[in-house]
């Protein structure tokens, strides 16, 4: 690989990753990142699972300097009377590291070797194959050769679509609102919400999943939440077509109707954490399913989102955009004949792809679109429901082969 060149096309969590794993291989590496925004400003939440984190940083893709906040327990209440934060149905483990999308990125982006250039406003137009390489097309019509081509460039993937024309993201039929604020603008009492709790409200039709994560640039605490829920009627035709959706945006008539659902179903502690959180600090995130029929074809490969998109209910998203590049890295090393590695790697890959596809699938049914009568359960019903839905294993990932 040491006379080999790389292009990366997405400069994300999970391009970060992929340029980390080529560039251990040997091969130079040129990542092609088209935003021109600070990405470490992204302040989202997300989750790493106990076990999968000592796998990655085992692998060296982690470690526990990264600033991170320990969960715990996953209480599950519903609304009930003044109960202010509701009543409380029943609690499952949750073993997991939460992150700042944003401080996790820049921890990433600082561990790519300087030798790797990492290109912003550089959008990726066009990929193709061509004699004993790959072109990478830019938007500005520039074109640029490299041996083989990375594609960590997520849902909409350029790169994916130059493999295979028109496997797009299915709509699932349901949304995420998103949101942070600061840990400081809590309602109280202060002992309210104990700091290693993910709490889960459940109500018909869906359900809020909120815990804290590492505030902006890993100071202070942020609060975090994730409201699932299917949208008014009429709206499918919105989200259907994931080349069209603007990602991100919260348009006045969601904001209303999701504050109609929590008024009507919350309680009251976390009404009030939703209402506190400014407009500028939200999102709605369209939750869409998709497997490539391959990881990798010809001198093209993929990772991430862009080679298979699962719910962020699997609690695995990150997980698997950076086990995709342990992997990748493992079957270079391993492999003298480029070829065979990316062979191998989508033969590992693929099965957990699927899987945690499938997973996402039954967890959205149970948790937002065939939701159970949450007033009847109690702790026995919760570990029941959890476990058909969730089954054994692949929630928060599925164990990393070494």
């Amino acid at each position: 690989m040491s006379t080999e060149s790389v292009a990366v096309v997405g400069g994300s969590i999970a391009g970060c990753a992929g340029a980390l794993a080529v560039s251990r291989s040997g091969a130079e590496v040129v990542v092609f990142e088209r935003s021109t925004v600070r990405l470490q400003d992204r302040g989202v939440g997300l989750t790493l699972h106990n076990d999968r984190y000592a796998e990655l940083e085992e692998a060296g893709y982690l470690d526990s300097g990264m600033p991170w906040h320990r969960l715990a327990r996953r209480p599950w209440v519903v609304r009930d009377g003044a109960a202010r934060t509701g009543r409380e149905i029943g609690v499952l483990p949750m073993p997991f590291r939460s992150y700042n999308w944003g401080s996790l990125w820049e921890e990433l982006r600082g561990r790519i070797p300087s030798g790797v250039e990492y290109r912003t406003g550089a959008q990726v137009s066009r990929v193709r194959e061509s004699a004993g390489g790959t072109v990478v097309q830019l938007a500005d019509g520039t074109e640029e050769r490299y041996d083989f081509v990375v594609g960590a460039d997520g849902y909409r993937s350029v790169v994916r679509d130059a493999m295979y024309p028109r496997t797009g993201a299915e709509y699932a039929g349901f949304l995420a609102w998103r949101g942070t604020l600061p840990e400081g603008m809590l309602p109280g009492p202060p002992d309210a919400w104990p700091g290693e709790e993910a709490a889960s409200v459940g109500f018909p039709g869906g359900h809020v999943l909120i815990y804290r994560i590492p505030g902006p640039g890993g100071v202070g605490t942020t609060v975090n939440w994730v409201f699932y829920a299917v949208p008014p009627a009429g709206t499918a035709s919105r989200f259907a077509d994931p080349q069209t959706v603007q990602p991100r945006i919260m348009s006045d008539a969601l904001k209303r109707y999701q504050l109609e659902l929590v008024d009507e179903h919350l309680p009251p502690f976390w009404q009030e954490v939703i209402r506190l959180t400014r407009p500028e600090d939200t999102f709605v995130q369209p939750m869409y399913d998709m497997v490539a029929p391959g990881y990798a074809l010809g001198r093209l490969v993929l990772l991430g989102d862009a080679a298979s998109i699962a719910r962020p209910n699997t609690g695995s998203g990150a997980i698997k955009a950076l086990q995709d590049a342990a992997a990748l890295e493992r079957a270079l090393l391993a492999h003298d004949a480029r070829q065979e590695a990316l062979a191998a790697y989508s033969a590992e890959r693929m099965p957990v792809g699927r899987a945690t596809v499938e997973l996402g699938r039954r967890l959205g049914r149970a948790q937002v679109t065939e939701t159970p009568d949450w007033q009847t359960m109690d702790q026995s019903d919760v570990e029941r429901w959890w476990l058909e839905a969730a089954g054994t294993q692949g929630f928060g990932g599925h164990a990393l082969r070494r």
